[in-house]
C-alpha cells in the first residue's frame, strides 16, 4: 500500500504488488522488503532468523480500525430487536434503551470489568487482522466516569499486543442526570476533565457528536476552541442524521469527520477540499438499516476516505472491519484498492499515525497473512476469509495453525 495518494479515487492497477516477496525485519520495524531470493543473501549475512512460509500467501499491512467504542458495559440486544420490529429511537429510549442505557451499565461496571471487556473485544479484532484500534470513551458522561473509561483503555492497551488509541468522547450527549444545559455541561467537562486528560496522559484526542439529539455546531464551538488551546487533536461525529458536523470539522481543521451518511454534495465538497479525513462507518448503516456513507462520491470529489467499524453496543454490534469494508465496497462500487486503502494507510492518517498502514522500510512490522495466491479473494469473500496469521511489531501474535 506504499506510494499511493492519500486523497481521491484509486484503481486496482495502481496497487504496488511484489511477487515472491520477502521482508527483512529488525526488531519491531521493517528493515527492507523485496523479492525473497534477493533478500536471502542479506538475511544470511546479517545472521537473521529465516522464516519461510509454506504455500501461497498474500501479505497486507495490519488493518487499522480508526473508530470504535469497544470500552463499554452492558448489551443493547433489546434495542436491536425493537428497532427491527419498527420502534422509533424515542420509543426505544422510553423503554429504557438508547445510549443512556449503555451509560448506566458502563457507570456500574468497575474499571477492572471494563478492562476485561475491552481486551476481549480487541482480541477478536486482532484475529481479524486489525493491529491498531481507536477506542472512545463517551459512555461515562461525567468527569469521574470518563476518567475511569480512559484509564481502563490505557490498562487494556498495556496488556495487549495490539495498539489502542484512546479518544475522549465526553461530548456524546447531555447526560440525563446533569443539572444544567448543554453549554454548562461542556464547560464543566472542558474545565475539569481536560486538565486531567493532560496530567494523566490519558488521551490527546477529543471527539464530539454534533447532531440534533446531541450537541449543535454553535454549542460545540467553545468546547473545541478550549480543546485546541490545550493542544488536543479533534475529530467529529458528523452528518449522521443531519448536516452541520462536517462544516465544523473543516472549520476547526479536525483530523477526521466520521459517519457522513447524511452528507450532501455541499458537505462532500467541503471535505474534499480540506485535509479532513472522511471516515465511513458501514457498521452503523448495517445496524440501523440506513444509507451508507456516500463513499464513491467522496472519492470522486477528491476526498480522503477511511473505513472503520464503529464497533459499539447500540448501532454497530458486529465489529468486523473487513466484512463491513467489503460490504461498503459492494454498495458504493469501490475498487479493491480503495477499500484496502481505507482500512490501512488512509485509516492511519485518520489517527495521525505515520509509522503504519503500509509495508514499507522503517514502518512498524504490522501485517496479516491470508492463505491465497490472489489478494482479490480477500474482499470477494466479504469478510468470511480471515487471516491465517497476524504479526504485530515484528512478532507473531496470532497463527491459526499453532
Amino acid at each position: 500500500m506504499s506510494g499511493l495518494p492519500l486523497k481521491g479515487a484509486l484503481t486496482d492497477g495502481q496497487l504496488p504488488i511484489i511477487e515472491n516477496a520477502g521482508m527483512l525485519l529488525e526488531n519491531e520495524h521493517i528493515f527492507s522488503l523485496g523479492v525473497y531470493d534477493d533478500l536471502l543473501s542479506d538475511a544470511t549475512a546479517l545472521k537473521a532468523e529465516i522464516v519461510r512460509l509454506k504455500g501461497d500467501h498474500v501479505c497486507l499491512p495490519g488493518l487499522i480500525d480508526s473508530h470504535t467504542h469497544i470500552c463499554s458495559g452492558g448489551s443493547r440486544a433489546n434495542d436491536y430487536a425493537m428497532r427491527n420490529a419498527g420502534s422509533s429511537y424515542l420509543e426505544i429510549a422510553k423503554a429504557g434503551g438508547g445510549i443512556w442505557d449503555t451509560v448506566t451499565q458502563t457507570r456500574k461496571a468497575t474499571e477492572g470489568e471494563l478492562v476485561k471487556k475491552t481486551i476481549k473485544r480487541a482480541k477478536q479484532h486482532l484475529k481479524n487482522g486489525v493491529t491498531t484500534i481507536e477506542v472512545k470513551s463517551g459512555y461515562g458522561l461525567s468527569v469521574a466516569a470518563e476518567t475511569k473509561m480512559l484509564r481502563a483503555i490505557r490498562v487494556a492497551d498495556s496488556e495487549l499486543p495490539v495498539d489502542l488509541i484512546s479518544t475522549c468522547l465526553a461530548a456524546h450527549m447531555l447526560p440525563k442526570d446533569f443539572e444544567g444545559n448543554h453549554a454548562a455541561y461542556l464547560t464543566e467537562i472542558s474545565e475539569k476533565l481536560f486538565p486531567i486528560l493532560k496530567e494523566q496522559k490519558l488521551t490527546n484526542r477529543i471527539d464530539a457528536f454534533i447532531e440534533e439529539s446531541a450537541f449543535s455546531a454553535e454549542q460545540i464551538a467553545p468546547y473545541f476552541e478550549k480543546a485546541q488551546e490545550m493542544g488536543f487533536d479533534l475529530t467529529v461525529h458528523a452528518d449522521q442524521f443531519s448536516t452541520s458536523g462536517s462544516k465544523v470539522a473543516v472549520a476547526f481543521k479536525a483530523v477526521s469527520a466520521d459517519h457522513l451518511e447524511a452528507s450532501t454534495p455541499k458537505e462532500i465538497g467541503l471535505l474534499a477540499n480540506s485535509a479532513v479525513i472522511a471516515t465511513a462507518l458501514p457498521g452503523a448503516s448495517l445496524g440501523l438499516g440506513c444509507n451508507f456513507t456516500p463513499a464513491r462520491k467522496i472519492l470522486d470529489a477528491g476526498g480522503a476516505l477511511a473505513i472503520a467499524s464503529d464497533h459499539n453496543p447500540g448501532s454497530a454490534p458486529m465489529g468486523d472491519l473487513l466484512a463491513q469494508a467489503a460490504i461498503l465496497g459492494t454498495f458504493e462500487k469501490l475498487t479493491n484498492a480503495e477499500v484496502l486503502a481505507g482500512i490501512t494507510y488512509r485509516a492511519a492518517a485518520a489517527l495521525r499515525l505515520d509509522d503504519r498502514g503500509q509495508l514499507k522500510e522503517t514502518f512498524l512490522a504490522d501485517f496479516c497473512l491470508f492463505h491465497t495466491n490472489d489478494y482479490k479473494e480477500i474482499l470477494y469473500n466479504q469478510g468470511a476469509f480471515k487471516p491465517c496469521a497476524v504479526w504485530k511489531n515484528g512478532e507473531v501474535i496470532f497463527d491459526k495453525h499453532q
